[in-house]
């Protein structure tokens, strides 16, 4: 007879999941900026403005939690490398919208493509409910980790200094 698992033990599956998917998102996204000669968080930045249609740059440094300088820098490199374009907002001049050019980024969706058709393949077997959930269950803690994430983020200064225990070693001579 197998032992039914505690409320607790599944939740530890999820968080080890969750990261485990986190952490292969992230080697997906190295291979896929690596191939177009892009930063992994301007490939990053470029998805949040294609989903979007458009952004205003000020959302992307909230989005990013970049700063606004870093945020210029990297929108000039997408900029400059002509996957998006700066728009002045027609009612604003203080405001710069930022869209992908979509004739652009095709490349990159083709790169997406056959993953994405698998993905969607997987979907397809849950049941509607179960996708309910499952899309209540992300909503909720993208939401829960972008709180966090700032959270840490205005207690986490960088110092642009290693801790003692990440130095190297010295040999003796």
């Amino acid at each position: 007879m197998t032992k039914s698992k505690t409320l607790t033990e599944r939740v530890s599956r999820v968080d080890v999941l969750i990261r485990e998917m986190a952490a292969q998102t992230m080697v997906t996204s190295q291979i896929v900026a690596g191939h177009f000669g892009l930063h992994t968080t301007d490939l990053r930045v470029l998805d949040i403005i294609f989903m979007r249609g458009q952004v205003l740059a000020g959302e992307l440094a909230t989005a990013t939690g970049l700063s606004s300088g870093s945020v210029t820098a990297l929108v000039d490199r997408l900029v400059n490398a002509g996957y998006v374009e700066r728009c002045d907002d027609a009612t604003d001049r203080r405001k710069v919208w930022v869209r992908s050019r979509n004739d652009a980024i095709e490349p990159i969706k083709e790169m997406f493509m056959p993953s994405q058709r698998r993905m969607y393949d997987l979907w397809y077997t849950f049941t509607a409910t179960e996708l309910d959930t499952i899309a209540s269950f992300l909503e909720r803690t993208t939401k829960l980790a972008a709180e966090c994430a700032e959270e840490i983020r205005q207690q986490a200064k960088p110092t642009g200094k290693r801790r003692p225990s990440d130095r190297p070693k010295e040999k003796n001579q």
